[in-house]
């Protein structure tokens, strides 16, 4: 089976891109879902999350506030790669897991927004990148997540630069029209993958 892996910048339109595969049928497999599953309430991870960044990081009904902790890890590195050691080893072994147990699908679609930041490219055969502009994503973000412009470009800062993201890319998806272009763009890379799938059978 042929995994592609599905990245791009925050605000790029990565969901709107999965959503499109999916309807084709292709499996989808997100690792911000994983992400959310991996600290509800009683999962090692989030026990993992509290006691290193204190209770503070919860909200009242016990689930992890999760604007809160974004706002202090985005501020401190240090702080950013000791969540990242907690997460990402559980992210990648359930990424595994799912993959593993997919059959009698010609490609999977493997949603990580952190490629280019995590190393996860083992994890895949094929790298797609969702790609836009830097002002497009400030505007998606700050409608979406109803922050600022500051906390926008902050977000971006965080991440891993444009031109080391499309580095890693075998393909690149310019998502910078409309919607019908999207799905257009999103029915080719499909059949195209489709076909790649087949010819490693």
């Amino acid at each position: 089976m042929l995994v592609i892996g599905l990245t791009g910048g925050i605000g790029s339109g990565k969901t709107a891109v999965s959503d499109r595969f999916a309807r084709h049928g292709v499996p989808v497999i997100d690792t911000d879902l994983i992400a959310r599953e991996l600290v509800e309430p009683g999962q090692p991870a989030l026990t993992d999350i509290v006691a290193e960044f204190g209770s503070n990081c919860l909200g009242r009904d016990g689930r992890l506030h999760r604007a809160r902790l974004r706002e202090r890890v985005f501020a401190d590195p240090v702080g950013r790669r000791r969540l990242e050691a907690i997460l990402h080893p559980r992210i990648r072994a359930a990424v595994r897991e799912r993959i593993a147990a997919l059959t009698a699908t010609p490609y999977c679609l493997v949603v990580i927004p952190l490629l280019a930041e995590t190393g996860m490219t083992n994890l895949v055969d094929r790298v797609l990148v969702v790609d836009t502009s830097e002002a497009e994503q400030i505007h998606r973000v700050m409608a979406r997540d109803r922050i600022d412009a500051t906390q926008a470009r902050a977000i971006l800062a965080a991440q891993a630069q444009r031109d080391r993201r499309l580095a890693l890319a075998n393909d690149i998806l310019e998502n910078d029209g409309d919607f019908v272009e999207l799905d257009r763009r999103v029915t080719a890379l499909h059949q195209q993958y489709s076909m790649l799938a087949a010819h490693r059978i």
